[in-house]
């Protein structure tokens, strides 16, 4: 940490002014969340209040015991699901990984052998230097969002 700090002064960085706004930031934020925590405790308790003058005050607690059990189960099932699409992609990822790493030594273990042959130096190389420029202007025109 002690390196941190002249190294952000010889860039231009003031850290306490950015350390004075992210405190004035947490404050604000955890203010907003305390007045919006109070707020929804009111709309629930009106929400009672009006379940409870039109049907009983059992039945009340009842129905909105059951929506707030509701919403914590749609919320558990929403992030297994989304838990599960991450693990997914992960293991996709890893495979992906591990298949080019694969063909990567495959290729360069045979390579030796490979160049020995004139025809494969002769026709081989060009073929193999136009296969990796396809790949790679390929992969460039994945990765563009147009």
């Amino acid at each position: 940490m002690h390196l941190l700090m002249p190294l952000a002064a010889l860039l231009g960085i003031e850290v306490e002014a950015i350390t004075d706004r992210v405190k004035g930031l947490v404050i604000a934020n955890a203010v907003m969340i305390t007045l919006g925590l109070i707020g929804l405790g009111f709309l629930i308790a009106a929400g009672y209040i009006a379940l409870a003058d039109a049907l009983s005050p059992l039945y009340a607690a009842l129905i909105l015991a059951a929506a707030f059990l509701a919403l914590a189960l749609a919320v558990y099932l929403g992030m297994k699901v989304g838990e599960t699409r991450h693990r997914r992609e992960l293991a996709t990822k890893r495979r992906s990984t591990e298949t080019s790493a694969f063909v990567t030594t495959a290729a360069l273990t045979a390579l030796p052998v490979l160049l020995k042959s004139p025809l494969v130096r002769t026709l081989g190389l060009p073929a193999a230097a136009i296969a990796a420029f396809l790949l790679v202007r390929n992969a460039d025109k994945k990765d563009d969002p147009d």
